[in-house]
C-alpha cells in the first residue's frame, strides 16, 4: 500500500470539513489540533489551536505538554468535537482515523489543510 492509498483509506473513513465551515463554528465549540511540527506550527497556525505533532498524538492527546501534562477537561471528553489539520490535509487525515480508533466519537480532518485555510483569507495566528 502507497502513502496516498493509506491517506485515501483514513478519508474514507473520517469527515473532512472545509475551511469556510470550519471558520463559521463559535469559538471554543471545536478543539482545534495542529498535528504538524513545532517550527511549521511556529511559523503559523489557526487561531486558539494546540500543537500535538502527528508523531505523538496518540500519546499525548490525553495529557498535551501545554496543560502541564494533565488531561485537558476538553481532549479528555471522547465526544468532545476535534478539527485536526496539518499543511495539505494528508497526516490529519491519518491522524483523524488514528483518533476515531481511539475512541473519539466526533473528529474532523480540515480539508485542504493549512494550506487551503490560509488560501481562503481566514485568519492565523503567529502566537
Amino acid at each position: 500500500m502507497t502513502v496516498n492509498e493509506m491517506v485515501a483509506a483514513a478519508r474514507s473513513r473520517i469527515r473532512e470539513v472545509e475551511p469556510g465551515e470550519c471558520a463559521a463554528w463559535p469559538a471554543g465549540e471545536v478543539v482545534l489540533i495542529d498535528v504538524r511540527e513545532p517550527a511549521e506550527f511556529a511559523g503559523g497556525h489557526l487561531p486558539g489551536a494546540v500543537n500535538l505533532p502527528r508523531g505523538v498524538l496518540e500519546f499525548q492527546v490525553h495529557a498535551h505538554p501545554a496543560m502541564a501534562c494533565s488531561t485537558s477537561d476538553a481532549l479528555a471528553q471522547p465526544s468532545r468535537p476535534l478539527l485536526l489539520y496539518c499543511l495539505s490535509g494528508g497526516r490529519s487525515a491519518l491522524a483523524a482515523d488514528s483518533l476515531r480508533q481511539l475512541g473519539f466519537g466526533d473528529v474532523r480532518s480540515l480539508a485542504g489543510g493549512f494550506q487551503a485555510w490560509r488560501n481562503a483569507g481566514l485568519p492565523v495566528s503567529m502566537e
